[in-house]
């Protein structure tokens, strides 16, 4: 019982937990446009944006936990706001930036708990670290892998989310990688399994 709970802190780490389970439940729904009629979770999407983090922070010279940690968190706003597709930003006025939800999301954690996912979300969003930029690459090449396994699953109308992808790349690193990934083959790793 919620009335019941004697270590606050535990508590609130059990809640936010529960909350930043919402992401796996919760469909990219930008690709709901293109006919994609069951997309990747924000979750699936947060765990390869920090997996590419790590790679390309790795390759630039820049801390790979770290820039992993904020590709991490990235999104977790989406518990709040939904993950809303860029087609819907002209019509809708935020009510927060994602450093405002960040902090309402973790006002009951224990403080490192809070300060730990709010200095992240903080440097994430203003792109003044290594890490940062990495993470933000990181996010744009995911996407950019995402549409390029849609178009390879039959779905036609990717093309937009190809080209902004790879537009808003901007380490070396990443632009190479998304070069590599446009003249390759989304099955390329399963033809060189074993050999």
């Amino acid at each position: 019982m919620a009335d019941d709970v004697t270590d606050p802190a535990a508590a609130g780490v059990a809640n936010f937990a529960h909350e930043m389970g919402v992401l796996k439940r919760l469909r990219r729904s930008g690709w709901w446009q293109v006919g994609v009629r069951d997309p990747e979770s924000v979750a699936e999407h947060s765990l390869r944006v920090a997996q590419l983090a790590a790679l390309i922070a790795s390759e630039e010279g820049a801390d790979p936990a770290r820039a992993a940690y904020l590709g991490l968190w990235h999104d977790s706003q989406e518990t709040r706001i939904t993950d809303l597709p860029h087609s819907s930003r002209a019509y809708l006025a935020r009510t927060g930036d994602n450093e405002t939800i960040t902090r309402d999301q973790t006002s009951h954690l224990p403080d490192a708990a809070a300060k730990t996912v709010t200095d992240a979300v903080i440097e994430y969003e203003a792109q003044e670290t290594p890490e940062a930029r990495c993470a933000k690459d990181a996010d744009k090449l995911e996407c950019l892998l995402q549409a390029l396994e849609y178009r390879a699953a039959g779905h036609q109308h990717v093309q937009k989310w190809i080209d902004s992808s790879r537009a808003g790349i901007r380490t070396a690193f990443a632009a190479r990688v998304a070069d590599a990934a446009l003249a390759g083959s989304t099955m390329a790793w399963h033809d060189q399994a074993g050999s």
